[in-house]
């Protein structure tokens, strides 16, 4: 009996130092990947664009770097794979304990996942020692630092009102020059006032804002919110610098959905400085209630703890749903199988195990093309993935015909087993990726087509033909900018969101403006070659020939005249090598999350057009 109480002791000893070393872990991550964020504001006030976006990329590897040390010392120093069942349920009763007063607790709970399943080798979704569901709540957690709350709160009267407007811009204290901050301020507060009932200025009226920038790119974001009587609007500033380097108030942002495109999935992740994560997203989830909790902690670049919410929300779905999973509608791909679930937002995409001869691409290619879009600018035109390594689905709810797709174009990356020993057998898919739903854009544009053919006078599908044709252009010179080129430009490659913003997801095929060789077609040179249905001249592994996208993109005359009218130069060589040029000339181009309407300057001149006697 002794030793058997000794033996508990011990056990319990190496588990509370087994939980402290994975604390210290994730301690020594969150400290960084914060450092990382701060350095933006610097960065900002220097106009460092290539710092800015190498820190964006860099940071984005973090944390995988730190589970593989905090995996690595673990070994180390406690053989913890070694470890009994019964030592390993301890350690998350430790860890508990140590978040009672953490601040960032959810995160934590993620990385003690991220560590434990790594060492015992067990599936992310069938682990008894991880955090399926959280353990510590992260309501109310009081701020360490009262110099610095998650938000300042602001009490202007009728007579300090623009003063405290002022404040909301210079409390950050942006060691610039302002090109004209008094203009500024008097253009803010003329579309500020506009968006709520300022005559009538209630008990409780308010400017709460965050306490921290939103730096992406060269931009930096003001976020917070007016209260006024049961009034609550929503706002987001964006701050630039001009050519001369001084900085101006550039945009204000107050709808709900010009704030679901600024924290679009298809963006860039932010970086901010947070000391407690949990209260950032509570706070902007108050301004924007539709985007869920996961999309928000991905934004913030937080988009380890964005997969746990996820995969909870998954589970949520799969409870209370009754639809299996299926082959996803639209022209099937060469290299990924795409399958969804009709009652849930969602794609999963699965590389295929072997590819049509045209497709010279290989597994850890495609993978490499992913991380790419991961680490790099999305510029509002490339969906965010979400990647996942060993996902479990009741066989029960995957519809026949898309097993035995699985099973002919990727048999190594299924498995089917009843891997609990308890008669349910389960779906296992080996690694898949999973991106939000879209309307494909191909299907949009023939849902148009079907409508003009029975009515060729039907506004709304012109409407929607040209909307779609002139968002694809659009959406192709936002790629070219940010340096990408897609490859693969076919409309089924893109698809339409719920703001009507054309976005690319087939990655398989992206490579850097800046490693292609744009080039025009020569001249026939002979009847024989102008006659020929092959080509007459050679063609590079990296060479993209512009004037040859007409077949495959303008067969529809409808198409063809509106892609014309607007987007003609994405046929010509030249547009990509002066774009190539410039890239190679070191200019960083940045493309913003709002349209020109939503400018100061646009906005006070339409409030003083609309004004008795032109006057805001």
């Amino acid at each position: 009996m002794p030793n058997s109480i000794t033996a508990q002791k011990l056990d319990s000893s190496t588990a509370f130092n087994i939980a402290n070393a994975l604390l210290d872990g994730f301690n020594r991550h969150y400290n960084l990947f914060r450092a990382e964020s701060a350095r933006a504001k610097h960065r900002f006030e220097t106009q460092d664009w290539v710092g800015q976006q190498r820190g964006q990329r860099e940071r984005i590897e973090f944390y995988d770097l730190r589970v593989r040390e905090a995996v690595t010392r673990l070994e180390r120093e406690f053989k913890a794979s070694e470890k009994s069942h019964a030592v390993w349920q301890q350690v998350k009763l430790h860890f508990v304990g140590l978040l009672i007063d953490h601040h960032q607790p959810e995160l934590a709970e993620s990385f003690f996942n991220s560590v434990t399943t790594k060492i015992l080798h067990r599936s992310y979704f069938h682990n008894n020692f991880i955090f399926v569901r959280p353990a510590v709540s992260t309501e109310y957690i009081d701020n360490v630092n009262p110099a610095k709350p998650t938000y300042r709160v602001y009490y202007p009267t009728a007579p300090s009102m623009r003063d405290d407007v002022k404040r909301i811009v210079t409390d950050f204290e942006l060691q610039c020059p302002w090109e004209n901050i008094e203009r500024d301020i008097d253009w803010l507060q003329t579309a500020l006032l506009a968006q709520f009932d300022h005559s009538r200025l209630r008990p409780n009226f308010q400017f709460q804002v965050l306490s921290s920038l939103f730096f992406r790119n060269k931009g930096a974001y003001v976020v917070g919110k007016v209260i006024n009587g049961f009034q609550e609007v929503p706002f987001a500033l964006a701050i630039l610098h001009n050519e001369q380097g001084r900085l101006h108030v550039d945009a204000a942002l107050f709808s709900e959905d010009e704030l679901l495109m600024l924290f679009s999935f298809a963006r860039a992740y932010f970086m901010v400085d947070m000391e407690i994560p949990s209260a950032y997203v509570q706070f902007l989830r108050s301004m924007m209630p539709r985007k869920p909790r996961t999309e928000l902690y991905n934004a913030l670049g937080l988009a380890k703890q964005g997969k746990t919410l996820f995969y909870r929300d998954f589970l949520a779905h799969q409870r209370q749903s009754t639809d299996r999973f299926r082959i996803a509608p639209g022209i099937k791909g060469m290299v990924m199988l795409v399958f969804d679930q009709p009652s849930f937002p969602f794609v999963f995409k699965v590389i295929k195990d072997y590819y049509p001869p045209q497709k010279d691409t290989t597994r850890e290619q495609i993978k490499g093309k992913y991380l790419l879009v991961k680490q790099h600018d999305r510029v509002g035109r490339m969906a965010d993935t979400l990647e996942y390594s060993d996902v479990a689905f009741p066989l029960s709810r995957f519809e026949p015909e898309l097993i035995e797709e699985i099973k002919k174009f990727a048999p190594s990356q299924l498995e089917i087993s009843d891997r609990n020993g308890d008669g349910q057998m389960e779906v296992v898919i080996k690694h898949v990726y999973i991106e939000r739903r879209m309307i494909p854009l191909n299907i949009y544009l023939q849902e148009a087509f079907d409508v003009l053919q029975t009515n060729d006078q039907d506004q709304r599908a012109w409407d929607q033909l040209s909307q779609a044709v002139v968002e694809y252009g659009n959406a192709i010179k936002d790629l070219v900018a940010a340096n990408i080129f897609p490859g693969d430009m076919l409309w089924k490659n893109f698809g339409i969101t719920r703001h009507g913003k054309v976005v690319f997801y087939d990655y398989d095929e992206i490579e850097y403006i800046t490693d292609c060789n744009f080039r025009r077609v020569p001249a026939p040179r002979n009847e024989e070659d102008e006659m020929s249905g092959e080509i007459w001249y050679t063609v590079g592994p990296k060479d993209v020939f512009p004037e040859t996208f007409t077949p495959f993109l303008l067969g529809n005359p409808k198409v063809r005249t509106v892609f014309m009218k607007h987007h003609a130069d994405l046929l010509e060589a030249d547009f990509w090598q002066e774009h190539q040029a410039r890239i190679k000339a070191g200019h960083v181009h940045d493309v913003f999350p709002y349209e020109p309407a939503s400018q100061l300057r646009h906005m006070v001149g339409q409030a003083s057009a609309m004004s008795p006697g032109g006057q805001p």
